[in-house]
């Protein structure tokens, strides 16, 4: 089994960073509004998943948690890829909260570089859903006015 953990370690960093590469664009060629309809979507996700028993299990069903890893990437990643723009951002937003979970505490150290890369861009969709200011949008408006 010693032999086998890198392996499969190996495999899955390759696996996400490959995905991760294709969420990221997909991310990024996201109209301004989207993306944070995206950061509210991704914010809930993860909240969700974080109360599950096994989060990064999460969008796995129960007789599948025996794999080497959950299926909510591979589910994520699929959404991701559909035509549909809401099925998209749902998509992403599962893979995202997912992999933030899967490669969080991880022991493997070759799931570090993608845990850094996620959380670079949940930082980035972060930065883009702050709560409104009625204060400060109406002192703004009337700036402008």
């Amino acid at each position: 089994m010693q032999l086998l953990s890198p392996a499969i370690a190996f495999l899955r960093a390759h696996q996400l960073t490959r995905q991760l590469r294709e969420i990221e664009r997909s991310v990024r060629a996201l109209p301004q509004r989207t993306r944070a309809q995206l950061s509210l979507l991704t914010l809930r996700e993860i909240g969700q998943a974080s109360r599950s028993e096994f989060p990064h299990l999460y969008g796995t069903p129960p007789e599948a948690r025996y794999l080497p890893w959950g299926q909510g990437t591979g589910a994520g990643y699929e959404r991701a890829r559909s035509d549909n723009p809401e099925v998209a951002l749902r998509g992403i937003a599962l893979w995202l909260a997912v992999a933030y979970h899967e490669t969080k505490h991880s022991p493997q150290d070759r799931l570090l570089p993608q845990h850094r890369q996620v959380l670079q861009l949940l930082g980035e969709l972060k930065r883009l859903h702050r709560p409104a200011d009625p204060v400060k949008d109406w002192m703004r408006a009337s700036a402008t006015a």
